[in-house]
């Protein structure tokens, strides 16, 4: 093959192993685990670790699978926040066992996904997976399980075309990802680490090189309880959080004006979303509390902490002009999933690797092009430990958590090649 495309003349090492590549196993293999319903913190996201130990064993690799120290992550200053309950958690990490002292290129991806949700509202079981002609559908399929399987295809293709390797390939397949982090944080700090890092979250095609983060918040509305009957004696926390609601409308709306170049194609970059409202507990009395629970995205380059005053601020300061939240104060907590925002750095070159890869599988069609994600995930971990890391996978994001989620084959039979092409010219080849 040769174009004008920066990459497109393959070496014989890069030719024998996107030749090895094994479109039915891709098909194969996406089945299997979506028919796995590893929900966040569920047992089976268990069960998916230790299945995907299974294969990455039979793939020759050297596996690390253990059962993570709950307690001692959760009390680490630095844990990235959970919403899950579970009793347990598998780290499992592997590195190719050949290969000399090149790069090490990691692969990563998240293993559980998120409840369905209704069942009735899906065609079928969610985790039974449908196949209609080139699409999968079901609970998983784009987030992200088959960036998994897209993985473990380019490591069978690599693998089978026996070509030798300069440096190394390991794979992260982390639990937690949904609710926060908590698997690639806990792979982390067992000091599993590389030299680049790809992440093949759901991108539609193009490169993702930077994440906005999410804080997930809580704040606590104090009314004072009536009788019904007599409201005029209360006051309602539903009406004293009204002018809060309204002030969080106003900050969300000033925080997303001239947004970095890579979250321009947003309409709201970072949003700031009032996800659950709860209040009262009798219908015949004035409510004396109101909780509101949300997320708060976090712009690029902003530390978390500074997006927590930021709303903390504005809060206060809508307490402060009403009479009753003056005296009354609402309180803001923080728990759940706290994602910083996170990118690769400019100018590296696994930026250009990816591109020219994705580039070069097609023949010369055009480079995808790059952007950032309007939401957490866990590339945030990987480049704040220094890791130059960017998303590229297959599916889009627009229908993850959603009845809606599917994914292309052949999508992920591209993924595929360009992550042999990119591994190939990351770690090297001999």
């Amino acid at each position: 093959m040769t174009t004008d495309v920066p990459g497109a003349e393959l070496t014989a090492a890069e030719a024998a192993a996107l030749a090895a590549v094994d479109e039915e196993a891709i098909a194969r293999t996406l089945l299997e685990l979506m028919a796995i319903p590893s929900v966040t913190g569920s047992p089976a996201e268990s069960e998916a670790q230790h299945h995907l130990a299974g294969r990455l064993e039979r793939l020759g690799l050297d596996v690390d699978l253990w059962s993570m120290d709950l307690p001692a992550l959760l009390a680490h200053p630095g844990f990235p926040g959970s919403e899950a309950p579970r009793e347990e958690a598998w780290g499992l990490a592997a590195v190719t066992e050949d290969g000399g002292d090149g790069p090490t290129l990691i692969l990563q991806g998240h293993v559980d996904v998120v409840p369905p949700g209704d069942p009735e509202a899906w065609d079928g079981d969610p985790f039974v997976p449908r196949v209609v002609g080139d699409t999968v559908h079901g609970r998983g399929a784009c987030d992200m399980k088959a960036g998994l399987v897209a993985h473990l295809a380019a490591l069978a293709a690599i693998r089978a075309s026996g070509v030798r390797l300069r440096g190394r390939i390991a794979v992260h397949f982390v639990v937690g990802e949904e609710d926060g982090g908590l698997g690639a944080f806990g792979t982390l700090q067992r000091g599993h680490r590389g030299d680049a890092c790809i992440i093949t979250e759901p991108t539609a095609g193009t490169l993702v090189t930077a994440n906005a983060g999410a804080l997930t918040f809580r704040i606590a509305v104090p009314g004072l309880a009536a009788h019904a009957s007599s409201r005029d004696a209360g006051v309602s926390a539903i009406d004293a959080y009204l002018p809060v609601h309204h002030a969080l409308a106003r900050l969300e709306a000033e925080r997303n004006t001239d947004p970095d170049p890579l979250m321009a194609e947003y309409a709201i970059p970072y949003a700031l979303s009032v996800g659950t409202v709860r209040s009262g507990d009798w219908v015949s009395s004035v409510p004396d509390l109101l909780v509101a629970e949300g997320r708060l995205g976090v712009r690029l380059d902003e530390e978390p902490a500074d997006a927590r005053a930021a709303l903390e601020t504005r809060v206060a300061e809508a307490c402060a002009a009403d009479p009753w939240l003056r005296e009354h104060p609402a309180t803001v907590t923080w728990s759940g999933g706290q994602f910083a925002a996170g990118r690769l750095p400019a100018g590296d070159p696994l930026r250009d690797v990816v591109r020219n890869a994705a580039q070069a599988v097609t023949g010369g069609t055009p480079a995808p092009r790059e952007r950032g994600a309007p939401y957490g995930s866990d590339l945030r971990l990987y480049t704040g430990t220094g890791i130059p890391t960017l998303q590229y996978g297959p599916g889009d994001i627009r229908v993850a958590h959603s009845t809606r989620e599917h994914v292309s084959l052949a999508e992920i039979t591209h993924v595929t090649r360009t992550l042999v092409l990119s591994a190939l010219r990351v770690v090297g080849a001999g």
